[in-house]
Order: C-alpha cells, then structure tokens, then sequence
C-alpha cells in the first residue's frame, strides 16, 4: 500500500467514525486529538473528501475554531490553507474575524484571500469594522478594497448601522463602497431608511457618490425616487446624466419620455444613444403590461 493510499484510507476511516459518532450524538467535541486529525484532512488530495472534512468540522462548529485559526495563518500546505478558510465560511465563529483579516490581506495565495473574505462576509457584522477600515487606509490595492466593498454589500441589512455611520467618513472609498452596500440593504427589502440615504445621496458633493445612487435607484421598485431622478437629469456631471437616463429607462414610467425626449437632441452621441435606448426600454414596458 503507498503512502498516499495509507493516507485516503485513515481520512476515510476518521470521517466514517466521526460521521457516525455525530449521528449518535456521542462525538467529544473536547478531544483535541481528533479535531487536529479532521483539521489535518483539510489537506487530503480528494477534493470530495476536503469538502466532506470541511462540512464535519462545519457541523461542529465554533470548538473547531482555533485549530482552524492556527493552520488558515500557519500552515505550509495552500491547499489545506484554502480548505480552512473556506471552513471557517461555514462556522461563522466572530472570533475568527481577526485571523480572516489577516490572511484576506497578507496571505500569497489568491484562493486563500478569496476564501477569506468569504468567510469575512459570512461571519457578518462582528467583520465590518475590520473591513471598513481596509476601505479607509490608503494603502490597499483597489482589489482588496473591491473584496471588502462586496463582504460588507453581502451582510446588507446586518450591517447597517455600521453602514449608515460610515456614510459621514471623509474617505470617497469609504462612502463609494458603502453607498453600494446601502443599496443592497434597500434592494433587499425596500428598508425605508436605506431608500432615504440613497435619495439624499444625490444632493453629495461627489460625483461619483450620485452616481452610484442614482444607479441603486434605478434598481429599486421605489416610488418617491422618480421625481428625484427626473431632477439628476440636469446634474452638471455628464456621469450623473447618463446614469439617471439609464436608471429611469429601467424603471419603466412612461411619464419619464417627455424628460428624456430632449437628449434625442443633446449635442453628445451618447446620451441621444442613452435617450433612445431608455425610451424603447418604457415603451417595451408598456407594451407588455
């Protein structure tokens, strides 16, 4: 028998007897000895096996936590490394979120960073302090921060009192990618306060702050954003004019074509480009109603 089939088939025996002893209910889940050995079948070669060793761990939870911890920020081996992150996604142990941040910023391993703003993402609101202030430090490739933007965009409305507060930082990424987040929270379930930030955002100071509004709210099924996109029309940043034309075409009003007939005439291309495709949107709209 060659190593590596010694070694399937003592990972195949442990999953066995662990599977078995949590259906029986009779698993310690203080037995250091046999957590290290599931840990360890991270590593396995068999991609079915790491996953079967990652739910087992997942369904003991958080115990499993600092064994997870140590090898996600020490191990050797990336594939195990990748397995651990991904584990810890299934625990959601807020004790992790320090070691998460860490290996999301510092890890070699693509896969690993990945996996570990996954897990940040999953974990919820306990990471987003950790992860707003990666948006806030100047350091940090657009990368990181885009990762970082969509784990806080994931947590919505779990994260929103964070979110809101966030809004008021100095720091443009900061509020670029919170706006994106404060607009999943209201897409997910029309939160009036969420709706509000955004309709207020339109009045910012930074373009492109009204621009990623007035893109949430094209996406909202929100009646009092129309008069306020019909106003972003005549925003001074060419950006906001093509945004609120696209939002407005997707909301599908017809009382938007006669504000949106005038730009079949605008001397730029592309918003009589924009115009055009906006109205045919309505009027798509329409037909089908």
């Amino acid at each position: 028998m060659t190593d590596l089939t010694a070694i399937h088939a003592r990972n195949d025996a442990l999953l066995a007897r662990v599977t078995e002893e949590i259906t029986l209910d009779t698993f310690d889940p203080s037995n250091t000895e046999v957590l290290q050995q599931l840990v360890a079948g991270l590593g396995d070669s068999r991609g079915v096996v790491r996953l079967a060793f990652a739910e087992t761990l997942g369904q003991i939870g958080e115990v499993a936590t600092p064994l997870l911890i140590d090898a996600l920020l020490h191990h050797e081996d990336v594939v195990l490394r990748r397995a651990a992150a991904k584990t810890l996604t299934l625990i959601a142990d807020p004790k992790a979120v320090p070691a998460l941040l860490q290996a999301f910023l510092h890890d070699p391993d693509t896969v690993v960073r990945g996996s570990a703003a996954g897990a940040l993402a999953r974990t919820g609101v306990a990471a987003a302090p950790g992860l707003l202030a990666i948006l806030a430090h100047p350091d940090y490739s657009q990368d990181i921060k885009g990762h970082a933007a969509w784990a806080l965009a994931f947590m919505g409305a779990e994260a929103s009192d964070y979110l809101f507060q966030a809004l008021r930082s100095d720091n443009l990424d900061v509020r670029c990618a919170v706006i994106g987040a404060i607009a999943q929270v209201a897409k997910e379930n029309l939160d009036p306060q969420a709706c509000q930030v955004l309709l207020e955002a339109l009045q910012d100071k930074e373009e492109l702050i009204r621009v990623e509004a007035c893109a949430a709210l094209g996406q909202l099924n929100y009646p009092p954003a129309f008069p306020h996109l019909l106003a972003a029309l005549q925003d001074e940043a060419l950006e906001v004019r093509k945004t609120a034309i696209t939002s407005l075409g997707k909301l599908g009003k017809p009382e938007a074509i006669p504000h949106l007939q005038p730009f079949l005439e605008d001397e730029l291309p592309l918003l009589r480009t924009l115009a055009k495709l906006a109205i045919e949107q309505i009027q798509n709209f329409q037909a089908l109603e």
